[in-house]
């Protein structure tokens, strides 16, 4: 006979059978960690209610926020000063997109600068960007803030099948310490859907493709992604029923815990009904990507495609994408740099160096061009492209990766906000929150109530 371990043995002893401790466990879905019980794992929560994200003409009103990381060369990323904008060395490849472009200059992230907590520019650079906070210098105590995708996400996420989507080419770490003892968490996340809680991005374009559309081929994803709702559903009766027996057993503090618990579970169930009520999901006529392409290029612009089709497909009108965390040492051999990333990008004022940098920023501008021009091509419902009904942020949480600054970040803001923005500038703010463009997309989103957000001294004019 097998032995059970202690985990098991406290669940059975606290009379639940090995049959639903084993069927949990397959599920991968447990009651939380509670000192009466001692049993396995916790499930994350969810999300909350909805205000509409319409244009003007009905269609959907969508936001991204994109993040390429270790800064920009300044003197290649920044136009000349012009009334037309006339593009940069490394904004050149956005040439066809320029009429539905902003580049916006003097938006700094003071956050992440230095302050008593010392080094650690990369962790706060990343984690800061859509948050607007300090972040705690700690590998194990995390406090951030919720990120502007999700504090959108709350208000508006009940009108698709899911609130929100967040895409990386990374692994995903939440635990560790990573750049100068901060939390990996902080380092490797976009998303927060609380201080203390990163959303974990997807690095396999099939995984997100299976999650929008269901398994299987074309004609077959309806049926598939029904058979995985009734799963989920029977699982979460299961969970229930199990937490409901196990109340009268435990003692003050642990059913504090198990309520908490109970919060998530029942806003997992919500996500189910309301999956059930969108009816069956759209079904792309192309094939369901086979996974991570070994080409880096190849595999950000499947990446790209998933957050268009969710976009084309109102799955969503939110997401985030972690093009590469920020510290990152990947070499570019694709462009003939065989040198890391990150360690170029202290380039001590070496020209050859600092071209390497430039060269690597402009792949990575011709890669966010390739984007644009798919949304520029892609008929919205009322006619107009979905870059036109779309508001995406470009840009990093170091602006010069030689010195770690976090003034004048670089920043592109691409669409026309369903007719709402004024592309084809280069506008310069003059030392302001970056925090300040995320409260006006946030008003043109149709979120309500939010007066302020992070560090924002107000809301950004004449975007």
């Amino acid at each position: 006979m097998k032995t059970k371990n202690k985990a098991e043995e406290a669940i059975i002893s606290a009379g639940l059978s090995r049959r639903h401790f084993l069927r949990g466990l397959g599920a991968c879905l447990a009651l939380p960690a509670l000192g009466s019980l001692q049993p396995l794992s916790s499930l994350a929560a969810g999300t909350g209610a909805a205000k509409l994200a319409t244009t003007a003409t009905g269609a959907p009103l969508r936001a991204a926020f994109l993040y390429f990381p270790n800064g920009a060369i300044p003197g290649s990323w920044w136009p000349p000063e012009s009334t037309d904008l006339a593009l940069s060395p490394t904004l050149q490849p956005l040439e066809s997109s320029r009429k539905l472009i902003q580049v916006l200059g003097g938006l700094d992230h003071e956050c992440a600068n230095p302050g008593p907590d010392g080094a650690g520019d990369h962790a706060r650079g990343q984690g800061v960007f859509l948050t607007g906070v300090r972040l705690k210098k700690s590998a194990t105590d995390i406090q951030a803030g919720i990120s502007i995708d999700q504090v959108i996400a709350k208000q508006i996420g009940q009108l698709t099948r899911f609130p929100s989507l967040e895409l990386t080419c990374d692994a995903s770490r939440k635990a560790g310490a990573c750049d100068s003892n901060y939390s990996c968490a902080y380092q490797y996340n976009l998303a927060w859907s609380s201080p203390t809680t990163p959303v974990t991005p997807e690095s396999n374009p099939r995984l997100v493709f299976e999650r929008l559309f269901g398994a299987g081929s074309p004609g077959q994803r309806a049926e598939s992604l029904k058979r995985r709702q009734q799963e989920e559903r029977s699982i979460l009766d299961f969970v229930l029923d199990d937490a409901r027996r196990m109340q009268g057993r435990l003692d003050a503090h642990d059913k504090d815990k198990l309520d908490q618990y109970l919060t998530g579970v029942r806003e997992l169930e919500t996500r189910i009904q309301k999956a059930e009520r969108f009816g069956p999901a759209k079904d792309p006529t192309m094939d369901t990507p086979a996974g991570i392409p070994p080409e880096r290029g190849e595999y950000l612009q499947l990446m790209f495609d998933m957050m268009v089709l969710a976009f084309q497909t109102d799955s969503t009108r939110v997401a985030t994408f972690c093009l590469a965390h920020d510290g990152d040492n990947r070499s570019f051999s694709e462009i003939g740099i065989p040198e890391g990333h990150h360690d170029l990008s202290h380039h001590e004022n070496r020209p050859d160096r600092i071209k390497k940098v430039a060269d690597i920023d402009l792949w990575y501008a011709k890669q966010f061009a390739k984007l644009l021009e798919k949304m520029q091509n892609t008929k919205d419902v009322d006619g107009n492209s979905l870059l036109h009904n779309s508001m995406i942020v470009y840009g990093g949480g170091n602006a010069d990766g030689n010195r770690h600054t976090h003034v004048n970040l670089p920043v592109v803001l691409a669409g026309a906000g369903g007719g709402t923005l004024t592309p084809g500038r280069y506008v310069k703010h003059g030392a302001k929150p970056m925090a300040n463009l995320f409260l006006s997309m946030a008003d043109r989103m149709g979120v309500q109530g939010l007066e302020r957000f992070g560090d924002s001294s107000g809301r950004l004019g004449n975007v």
